[in-house]
This record gives structure tokens, C-alpha cells and sequence, in this order.
């Protein structure tokens, strides 16, 4: 094996198949990672034989990251063995605050104990670092006082500069609490839980809501949550990089009867959603054998058509996104070849922010663009694509104003 941006597998045959999972930046850690990633805690409960065959499958489709935050002992041992002699291949997501307490996990706050915990982590999987270490599950604004008043970040920041992590990151499904995290300049990473139906709920739903399938049939949903918004577009001014869990919605998005948009996504479409949002580097998938990390990477192999989920979104009178682009590339094809998506991207990147000038990083994305919005020919078969309404020539016009090109 051959560094942390390979992944490959000798066959029977002796041929070498090369990764499938293309790789993005992982935010400003100058980590590269899949762009689909293997949330383990499905292999807790599964015997050692089932934990390596997953995570073999895993490293040969070419799946680097990997987030481990079970503090279950033989799970933890077992992901060990299983990454024995090839460990430069992963990228681990190691969780400060999930321990094993009287037989079973909790969240903790205590320094000590979640010292304990961290080096058990070291330990068990055989390592002397940690790609990321989380500050794990910091959902409200509570803990977040809990979390960022106390030893614990010093201890993160401690480790990072030990070089025992590469980077400090935190895990919350709360967007007020994590965008608080990410303004204090301290986190790299955000594992979030992102998908289109969790990006409608108010600020206010509580982690128990979202799984509940009633959450969603509280009437007329009206676009994405501001907070939400705000969230993933603050992460991509600042270079921090987020990689999502709860990406099928704990397959409430995979039922017509349970997604609010009356119709059924699949996983391809939900990916596809996650992978399209401000700053996310990876999806996380939780896979139990090595046919569901096929099923998983199967996403790379997927066409336009199957990817495409604004058609869902946009066909429900319960869901409304009209004028706002979800960047999802429904416009193309662009006779001037312009990436209609990511010009949007960095114009309500830079519109969200109500700065003076453009962010420096947010200019020097959109300038890299091969083709910008001066190049727009004012065609209109964009806006005639569009399922969702949006005033492409116009945005076109207000991004080449703003960017100066």
C-alpha cells in the first residue's frame, strides 16, 4: 500500500484494480479523502471476520475515511486488526467523548475519562494518531458551553500540536451550536447530519425529531433552514471541511410514505444531495457486509439521470425552493460551458456573508473557474431547465459584477 491517497487490492489474477471513489479536500487539513466514506458503527456486534471482510471491501473500492466513534472495546480491537500493516490507507475519524462506561457507551465531559477512552482508541486500533480527533455529539447550546469552556478543547489542541491528530474536528446535528463551533476558528472538520429533508426542519427540532416520521407531516415546508444555510456556507468561507452522517435520513427519504416530498429518493439522489452542499468532503455510509460498500460506491458508477434529485424536490407542494439554486445542474448542458452550480455556490457564498468585498478564499474559487459568469450568452435554456425557477441570466449577471469577471 501506498500512502493515505491510495487504496487498491491485489486479485487472485494478480491484477490490480485501481480505486473507484474519487477524492476530494478535506477542507484546509490538506487531507484527501473519499468522497464516500465507511461509517463503521454497524460493524459493532459483527465477529472480527465480518469487521475485516467490510473493511477490505472498503479500502479496495478505494474508501479512505472512516469514522470510528463506538467506544465498545471489541469493535474498536477488530477495525484494529483489520487496518494491521496498511494503515497510512485511512483516514480516521476518531471521537474525544465517546466511552465505555458499566458495559456500554455514553457521552462524557470528564477530561480523564475521555483521556482514558482516547488512548484506548489509540491502543486498540494499533496507531499513534488519529486523523481527526471530534469533539463528539455536541448538539445543544448547553453542552456546547459544556464542551468549549472546559479542558476538553485544550486537550484537542494539545494533541493536534503532538501531531497524536492531524486535525480537530466536532460531530452535532444542531446547526446553531455547530456554526457557533466552527466561528471560533478551532474545528477543521464538522461531521454533520445533512440530507434534504433535515435542511427544511425549523432551528428549533431536536435531535430525537428527526427520526421521527410524524416530524415530517407538520404541514408546508418552506425551504432550507436559515441556520442550516448559514452552516454550510460559513464552512466554506472558513476552509472547514464537513463530512456527513445521516445521509439517507435513517432511510425515512428512502419510503414515499415517510419522506415529506411524497416520494421516494434513492440512495444515489441522497448522495448526490450531501455531495453537492457548500464544503462537504464526504458521505458516510454505515455498511454492515461488503455487498452494502458495493451498493454504497455504487454511486460513482451512477449516470446524470440517477443522480438527479431536483425533480423529487421540486414535485411536491409541500417542499417550495422557487428562486433558489440547489445546485444540482438540472440547467446544463451550458452552450458557454459554465458550471452553473458552482457559480451560484460562490455568489450565495459571498452574498450570504454581507462582507465589504469578497472573501479572498470564495474569489480565488470562483477565479479558478475555467469558465465564469461574463461568459454567459443570455441564452435562457438554463432557466428553461430549471425545475426550481431560478433567474440564471440575472445571477449570471450579479456574479460577474461582483467577482469582476
Amino acid at each position: 500500500m501506498n500512502g493515505r491517497n491510495e487504496a487498491v487490492k491485489q486479485h487472485d489474477d494478480g491484477q490490480v484494480a485501481a480505486p473507484a471513489v474519487r477524492r476530494r479536500s478535506l477542507g484546509r487539513t490538506g487531507i484527501a479523502v473519499s468522497e464516500i466514506g465507511l461509517g463503521c458503527e454497524h460493524l459493532q456486534g459483527q465477529n472480527a471476520q465480518t469487521v475485516f471482510s467490510v473493511v477490505d471491501a472498503a479500502l479496495a473500492a478505494g474508501i479512505n475515511l472512516m469514522d470510528v466513534f463506538m467506544s465498545e472495546p471489541q469493535v474498536r480491537s477488530d477495525i484494529g486488526a483489520a487496518l494491521k500493516g496498511r494503515r497510512d490507507t485511512a483516514v480516521i475519524q476518531g471521537h474525544i467523548g465517546s466511552v465505555w462506561r458499566d458495559g456500554q457507551y455514553t457521552r462524557s465531559r470528564d477530561l480523564a475519562e475521555c483521556q482514558r477512552a482516547f488512548e484506548d482508541l489509540l491502543c486498540r486500533l494499533g496507531t499513534d494518531y488519529i486523523d481527526v480527533g471530534m469533539l463528539h455529539f455536541v448538539d445543544t447550546q448547553e453542552d456546547y458551553r459544556r464542551v468549549f469552556d472546559s479542558p476538553l478543547v485544550q486537550y484537542a489542541q494539545d494533541l493536534k500540536r503532538q501531531g497524536v491528530i492531524r486535525a480537530i474536528g466536532m460531530s452535532s446535528h444542531d446547526p446553531v451550536a455547530a456554526l457557533r463551533a466552527v466561528q471560533t476558528g478551532l474545528i477543521d472538520v464538522l461531521l454533520f447530519s445533512l440530507n434534504p429533508a433535515y435542511d427544511l426542519l425549523p432551528e428549533d427540532t431536536v435531535i430525537d425529531d428527526l427520526f421521527a416520521e410524524e416530524t415530517y407531516r407538520k404541514g408546508e415546508l418552506r425551504g432550507i433552514n436559515p441556520a442550516r444555510a448559514r452552516l454550510y456556507q460559513a464552512c466554506e468561507a472558513a476552509g472547514t471541511a464537513i463530512t456527513v452522517m445521516k445521509g439517507l435520513g435513517a432511510g425515512t427519504l428512502l419510503r414515499a410514505q415517510s419522506s415529506p416530498f411524497g416520494a421516494a429518493l434513492t440512495p444515489v439522489q441522497c448522495v448526490h444531495y450531501a455531495l453537492t452542499r457548500p464544503a462537504v468532503a464526504s458521505v458516510l455510509v454505515g455498511c454492515r457486509t461488503p455487498e452494502e460498500v458495493k451498493q454504497a460506491v455504487a454511486y460513482e458508477q451512477a449516470g446524470d439521470d440517477e443522480k438527479d434529485y431536483s425533480l423529487v424536490l421540486a414535485g411536491t407542494p409541500k417542499y417550495s425552493m422557487t428562486g433558489r439554486c440547489m445546485y444540482c445542474n438540472h440547467c446544463l448542458p451550458c452552450p458557454a460551458h459554465i458550471d452553473i452550480a458552482q457559480v451560484n455556490k460562490y455568489l450565495d457564498l459571498a452574498q450570504e456573508l454581507e462582507g465589504a468585498s469578497v472573501p479572498p478564499t470564495v474569489q480565488e474559487h470562483y477565479l479558478a473557474l475555467e469558465h465564469t459568469a461574463q461568459e454567459c450568452l443570455a441564452c435562457g435554456s438554463c432557466e428553461g431547465n430549471c425545475p426550481f425557477g431560478v433567474q440564471v441570466i440575472s445571477r449570471m449577471e450579479q456574479a460577474a459584477q461582483l467577482f469582476g469577471k
